[in-house]
């Protein structure tokens, strides 16, 4: 267990901490430097064991929250379970961490590492200080956090516990980080104002084929004196996340889920690729995070993919498949061309995975952009795939840009993206988003990246930008079985077009050609989009 500290291992979002928003205050010399130091108070804390005998194991941290003593932290400790310290007058956040068993406490760690004895913590909101005040902190008021999985065989991981109070606009926060499913809790002290008391908990499991994410959030007065939660698996959303694996991208990655919303801390596991991590997750906890790390490139750089804010329903199966074709251009979630003034900056990724992922750091033999006005190039610009900047002379023109990406690899990786968009701009008075589009295809697939030989594949056809939702005027859309070299024609009916997959081991590529209702153009290429196998 520890109390204010975090194990890097598994944490995947820092959890906010009351020492990050207390300190000693420093005396403005022009003004304050001699003033009269503020009128202080004791406060007595006297611990005591599950046995009603004094503490010696505990970490005790006391935060100001508002006042004059807001911006006081102190870790006040006395091997025998009695500790004074004077504060100045104001509201106070107290947490109280006791050991179970013998323990000797300092201003550290109190930790029950090996499991077997467990934590009291014991929280007290409401703290108001204006006079020398007495607080006893007591193990036998404490109640069991029993929180556990129907799987009665799954062990257990970690867990944390946050507590965030507010009072007059300030908000302190204090948390507990635990290696060992015994934990007790209790609420010490008056009640807070109403809905002043926030308190998260989250707990992971493991089992042979699933793990668990069980998390809770409560708003009130008061913080929890124990807690009991047993869902069954109907009571559970399932998350499955899926590791593909293109050619010569074998090997192990890793994938990270937490809670969206609050401070909190996650769950690591390593996933080789190909590969499924399936997690059962608690649905009230709200929208889930995901974060997907591909196996290394031999020669390229580490690759991150991140799906955030993953609604989940009790009973359903939510699933995301990362690092899987069809790579190419996607917008969602940003505008991908701005114009401030007169600069143009491109900001559109062209490698963002079938799902819509977008990586890190893609592998990529060259990428450039290339910026015409009026039909006379203002610049071509190299480097990262999609990203580029232009200054452009002032006024109404037309432009056309185009980015392209190439990269080695086996049919099904890709092997070149181009986007060519043509729009009308002018200058801006601040940021304004330029009306580009872009079309996404979105096949099931194998782990491998492949489709079956020989075989009709429906490849769903998605718009994203300027003319998503109802303002596309033409979509055209090609494939070709000899890596660009000719190009036939496929309707989209019903959002898809289908393809009549070539034999084995053939790359399959696909171009979409598309006017929006105020007739800006896009033409887009992706040779190897997939392979068939």
């Amino acid at each position: 267990m520890t109390q204010s500290s975090v194990p890097r291992r598994t944490v995947l979002r820092t959890v906010a901490l009351a020492a990050a928003v207390a300190g000693s205050a420093t005396p403005d010399w022009n003004t304050t430097a001699f003033a009269a130091a503020p009128q202080t108070y004791a406060l007595t804390i006297k611990h005591l064991d599950r046995n009603g005998r004094p503490a010696r194991g505990y970490e005790t941290t006391v935060t100001g929250v508002s006042g004059p003593g807001a911006d006081q932290e102190v870790r006040p400790y006395d091997a025998s379970g009695t500790v004074t310290v004077r504060l100045p007058r104001g509201r106070y956040l107290l947490s109280s961490a006791l050991t179970a068993g013998d323990g000797a406490g300092d201003t550290g760690s109190t930790g029950d590492t090996d499991g077997t004895g467990g934590t009291d913590w014991i929280v007290q909101p409401r703290l108001d200080l204006d006079r020398d005040t007495t607080i006893t902190v007591d193990a036998r008021t404490a109640e069991p956090v029993d929180v556990r999985p129907p799987d009665r065989s799954a062990g257990f991981l970690h867990s944390a516990m946050v507590v965030e109070v507010r009072h007059r606009g300030a908000e302190r926060l204090v948390n507990l980080i635990s290696a060992s499913p015994n934990l007790r809790v209790a609420h010490l002290g008056p009640d807070a104002e109403a809905g002043s008391v926030k308190q998260w908990f989250d707990s992971y499991w493991t089992a042979r084929s699933v793990d668990y994410a069980l998390g809770y959030v409560f708003t009130g007065a008061r913080t929890l004196t124990g807690l009991t939660r047993h869902p069954s698996a109907k009571d559970l959303a399932t998350v499955k996340i899926r590791a593909a694996a293109l050619p010569g991208t074998e090997g192990t990655g890793s994938v990270d889920l937490q809670p969206s919303a609050g401070p909190t801390v996650g769950v690591s596991q390593a996933l080789a690729a190909p590969g499924t991590a399936t997690y059962l997750v608690t649905p009230e906890r709200g929208t889930w995070d995901i974060s997907y790390m591909a196996p290394r490139v031999p020669g390229g750089s580490t690759n991150r993919y991140s799906a955030d804010g993953v609604t989940v329903r009790a009973g359903s199966t939510t699933t995301h498949v990362f690092d899987n074709a069809v790579f190419g251009p996607a917008l969602a979630g940003r505008a991908g061309v701005v114009r401030d003034g007169d600069s143009l900056t491109v900001d559109v990724p062209l490698l963002a995975d079938g799902g819509g992922h977008v990586p890190s750091s893609p592998s990529y033999a060259s990428a450039s952009t290339t910026l015409h006005r009026d039909g006379v190039l203002v610049a071509t610009r190299t480097g990262a795939p999609g990203r580029a900047g232009f200054i452009v002379s002032p006024g109404r023109a037309a432009y056309r840009m185009t980015s392209t990406v190439k990269r080695t690899g086996a049919p099904g990786t890709a092997t070149r993206v181009t986007a060519t968009w043509t729009f009308v701009s002018d200058t801006t008075n601040g940021p304004a988003p330029v009306p580009v589009s872009v079309v996404r295809f979105s096949p099931v697939l194998g782990a491998t990246g492949t489709a079956v030989a020989d075989a009709v594949l429906r490849v769903p056809v998605t718009v994203q930008g300027a003319a998503a939702k109802g303002h596309v005027r033409v979509l055209v859309v090609s494939v070709s079985m000899d890596g660009g070299a000719s190009w036939r024609r496929v309707p989209v009916e019903h959002g898809a077009v289908l393809i009549r997959n070539p034999g084995a081991g053939t790359g399959v590529s696909l171009r979409a050609e598309l006017t929006d209702t105020a007739g800006n153009t896009l033409t887009q290429t992706v040779v190897d989009a997939y392979r068939t196998q």
